[in-house]
C-alpha cells in the first residue's frame, strides 16, 4: 500500500455496508492458507514461513491499516484490513500444523474474553456498573488485573512461594518502545506511582537532557551511556505527553508527516531556484523551510 491519493467518499456514512458474503465464508480463507502450506503443492515461500519470520509482516500490515485509517482512504481500509486477517489466518494454519491451536481456538478465546469483560452486557443485566465510558474502562482494568493474577496463580503451578502479581505484568517486551512506555506508565500511574501535577513533569524532562548533555560533554564520551540517558529523556517526554492526554505515537506519527511535506516544499523551492540543495546554504534552506510554513493553514 504505496498510495497516497485523496480521501474517498464512496462508503455511505448514513446506511450500513451489506455484503453477499457471510462470516462462514471464512472457511475458503483457511483452506487457501492450508494449500499454500501444503508439503508437496504449497507455495516455497509461504511453506519456508515461522512463527517468528512472520512478524515483522504482521507489524508492517498492523501500520498500513493504520496510515489508512488516518488518511481516510475507506476504500482501501477492506484490503489492508484482509491483509491483517490474512496474518492472523497464517499464524492459526502453523499453529494446527504444530497442534498447539487453530482458527477456531482463537475465535473461542476471543468470544470467552468479551463476555468475561463485559459483564454488564453478556452476563447480568441488572449489573450496576455506571454509563460513562470511563467507568466502564475501570471496570475492565479491574477485570484484567484479576486475569492477571489468575495467570500468576496458574504460572506458580503449586509451588508454595509468595506470588506477587506486578502491575507491569503481561506487557508484550516486542511492544514498540514509544506505545509500551505509555503502557508502563498508565499502569503504574493506577496503583498510585504517579505525579497529580504537570510540574514535576515538565521538571524531570529537564532534568534529563542536562544529564544528556553532562554525558555528551565528556571528555571521553561512553556512547551506552549517552543511549540510556537518551531513553530516560524520551520516558520522561511520553510522561508529559500521557499526562496532556496526547497519544504520543499519533503525534509523532503526525509530526513525521508535517516534517515530511515541509521538506518536499523545500525541495521544490530548491528545484525553482535552479540549483541543487547542496548547492543551497543552510540559511537559504531555512528560509524556504520558513516560505513553506507561511503557506500552512493556521
Amino acid at each position: 500500500m504505496t498510495s497516497h491519493t485523496a480521501p474517498s467518499t464512496s462508503f455511505s456514512t448514513t446506511e450500513p455496508f451489506t455484503t453477499k458474503l457471510s462470516t462462514t465464508d471464512v472457511e475458503p480463507l483457511l483452506k487457501m492458507m492450508e494449500t499454500l502450506r501444503d508439503p508437496q503443492t504449497g507455495c516455497p515461500w509461504d511453506k519456508a514461513q515461522t512463527f517468528q519470520t512472520i512478524v515483522p509482516f504482521t507489524l508492517e500490515e498492523t501500520y498500513e491499516v493504520a496510515d489508512t485509517i488516518e488518511r481516510l482512504a475507506w476504500d482501501e481500509l477492506p484490503d489492508e484490513l484482509g491483509d491483517l486477517l490474512f496474518q492472523i489466518v497464517f499464524y492459526c494454519q502453523l499453529g494446527k500444523e504444530q497442534g498447539l491451536f487453530d482458527f477456531a481456538t482463537v475465535i473461542e478465546k476471543i468470544s470467552d474474553k468479551l463476555t468475561r469483560r463485559h459483564p454488564h452486557v453478556f452476563g447480568d443485566k441488572n449489573l450496576q456498573i455506571g454509563d460513562s465510558a470511563q467507568t466502564m474502562k475501570a471496570n475492565w482494568e479491574a477485570i484484567k488485573v484479576l486475569e492477571r493474577e489468575q495467570k500468576a496463580l496458574q504460572a506458580a503451578d503449586g509451588a508454595k512461594t509468595d506470588i506477587i502479581v506486578s502491575a507491569l505484568d503481561n506487557i508484550p517486551r516486542s511492544q514498540p518502545a514509544l506505545s509500551r512506555a505509555i503502557k508502563i506508565q498508565q499502569r503504574v500511574a493506577r496503583v498510585g506511582f504517579d505525579w497529580a501535577e504537570l510540574e514535576p513533569v515538565v521538571a524531570k524532562i529537564h532534568e534529563e537532557i542536562d544529564e544528556v548533555l553532562h554525558e555528551v560533554n565528556q571528555p571521553e564520551q561512553d556512547q551506552a551511556k549517552v543511549q540510556s540517558e537518551m531513553g530516560d529523556l524520551l520516558f520522561a517526554v511520553v510522561n508529559l505527553a500521557r499526562h496532556l492526554k496526547v497519544d504520543p505515537e499519533q503525534a509523532l506519527r503526525q509530526a513525521n508527516l508535517k516534517f515530511e511535506l515541509r521538506f518536499r516544499g523545500v525541495e521544490q523551492l530548491a528545484s525553482d531556484s535552479g540549483k541543487s540543495m547542496q548547492e543551497h546554504t543552510l540559511m537559504e534552506l531555512d528560509t524556504y523551510w520558513d516560505q513553506v510554513k507561511a503557506t500552512e493553514p493556521r
